[in-house]
């Protein structure tokens, strides 16, 4: 054998032996990334209360004045009186004013009855109410993930796109409430 073919076989046996080691310290390591399978955003709906309010206009009856109706009794007996003596003479002309006095005090309490509950105020109010107010509120994403040929899910608090980050066998990950992979 000549010394040309000596180093070559010297030189192989180094090369196969460095290439070998580095791609058994890579075996032993483990995979620098986990694959993602899917990446599902966790979402809820948050409904929150909020007042809104309006002003009304509202039409009531107006305040009475005169509760039993004097004025309009009073009135009526009055003119009906007046009236009822215009009819007839002697005792007649009595009956007559005191039948009179009788019908008008009742005409007048029930005009007076009438005016007072056609009489309206019209006022306004402030009325108000609750309303709810919907959105989304994103709680993060469960991630399907794979590494070294085992599957797992875990919640993360981003999509993080097509691989994780794998240090030391364990996935990197920068939510606070992940859960260790299964």
């Amino acid at each position: 054998m000549d010394k040309s073919m000596i180093i070559g076989i010297v030189a192989g046996a180094v090369a196969v032996t460095a290439v070998g080691g580095f791609a058994g310290y890579k075996a032993m390591k483990g995979a620098d990334y986990a694959e993602v399978i899917s990446a599902k955003e966790v979402t809820e709906k948050v409904r929150t209360p909020r007042k809104e309010c309006s002003d009304v206009a509202v039409t009531h009856q107006a305040p009475v004045k005169d509760e039993h109706r004097i004025a309009g009794t009073a009135i009526g007996a009055v003119l009906g009186g007046v009236l009822g003596n215009q009819v007839g003479g002697g005792k007649g002309k009595t009956l007559a004013t005191v039948a009179g006095a009788a019908g008008g005090g009742y005409t007048g309490n029930k005009v007076q009855q009438n005016m007072q509950e056609s009489d309206q105020v019209t006022g306004t109010e402030r009325r108000c109410k609750t309303v709810y107010d919907s959105s989304t509120k994103t709680l993060g994403y469960d991630v399907t993930y794979r590494l070294n040929d085992k599957q797992g899910v875990v919640r993360m608090d981003h999509n993080p796109g097509q691989r994780i980050p794998v240090r030391n066998g364990q996935l990197e990950l920068t939510s606070t409430g992940a859960n260790s992979p299964s």
